[in-house]
């Protein structure tokens, strides 16, 4: 379940609530009890790392693009034995 943000507009009280995707938008602030809570928009509280994800994801320093990489080994093998 994802976490949203909420801030009160009356007295500006903060928090996190844990909430399906799928529930209402709270309305009413646990401080003050007025119904002017406003859900905020945050960035995602996590990063998707690792092999297997985007190739163009999280590159940084001398990574290289998969189309400009250099043939594996087992590409070689193929073309040498489809050059004989």
């Amino acid at each position: 379940m994802p976490l949203y943000e909420y801030r009160c507009d009356a007295c500006e009280h903060e928090f996190e609530a844990l909430q399906k995707m799928s529930d209402e938008a709270l309305t009413d602030c646990p401080d003050c009890n007025e119904a002017t809570l406003r859900k905020l928009v945050s960035a995602a509280a996590f990063r998707l790392k690792g092999e297997g994800w985007y190739e163009t994801d999280f590159k940084s320093g001398k990574k290289r693009n998969i189309a400009d990489a250099k043939p594996d080994s087992a590409t070689k093998k193929t073309s040498a034995t489809a050059d004989s």
